[in-house]
C-alpha cells in the first residue's frame, strides 16, 4: 500500500522507490510468531587449504562452536501446544552435530571445501531438516545460528 502510494508521488532525488524496495525488503523477512530454541556445542579441527584468503587460520586449526537451532512455526501443534517437542528437538540437534563433533572436516568433507562457519551452518540446517521430514511432525521454519566466538557468529534458516 505504501508502495503504490508512494509511486503516484513525484520522486524526489529517487527516494521514494528506494523507500519501496526497503520496506518490501523488511516486509519479505516477516518471522513466525511461535519458535523454540535449543543450544549444543561441537569441536572440530579443520584448514582452509591453505587458501590465503584466511590467513594465518588457512592452515590447520581447531575451533570450538556453539550452536543455536530455532524451531519456528505459524501455530502451536494443537494436540499438545509446543512448537516442537524439546527433548526431540536436544536429540535431534545432538545427533546431527554428533557427526562433526572431535573431527577433522577436512576428512569430513574430502574435496577441499572450504568448511566456513556459514557452510557448516547449513551443513547442520540441513542435517536437521532431514531428521524433522523423517521423525517429527513439524512444519516451519529451522534456523542455525553458530558461533565461532561470542563475537562472530553465522546464520542459515531455511523451511522444512
Amino acid at each position: 500500500f505504501f508502495c503504490l502510494m508512494a509511486a503516484t508521488m513525484v520522486s524526489i532525488n529517487g527516494i521514494f522507490p528506494w523507500l519501496c524496495v526497503l520496506i518490501s525488503a523488511v516486509m519479505a523477512k516477516a518471522t513466525l510468531p511461535y519458535s523454540l530454541g535449543v543450544r549444543d556445542s561441537l569441536m572440530i579441527a579443520h584448514s582452509f587449504h591453505g587458501n590465503s584468503n584466511f590467513g594465518p587460520a588457512g592452515g590447520m586449526h581447531g575451533a570450538t562452536y556453539t550452536c543455536d537451532v530455532e524451531f519456528s512455526t505459524p501455530s502451536l501443534n494443537k494436540e499438545t501446544n509446543w512448537v516442537i517437542d524439546i527433548g526431540k528437538a536436544e536429540s535431534i540437534v545432538a545427533d546431527v552435530l554428533a557427526e562433526y563433533n572431535l573431527k577433522n572436516l577436512d576428512e569430513v568433507f574430502p574435496n577441499g571445501e572450504l568448511t566456513t562457519t556459514e557452510f557448516m551452518a547449513h551443513k547442520i540446517y540441513e542435517g536437521i531438516r532431514d531428521r524433522l521430514r523423517t521423525d517429527c511432525n513439524f512444519a516451519g521454519e529451522v534456523s542455525v545460528k553458530l558461533w565461532e566466538s561470542h563475537k562472530a557468529w553465522a546464520t542459515f534458516t531455511g523451511k522444512v
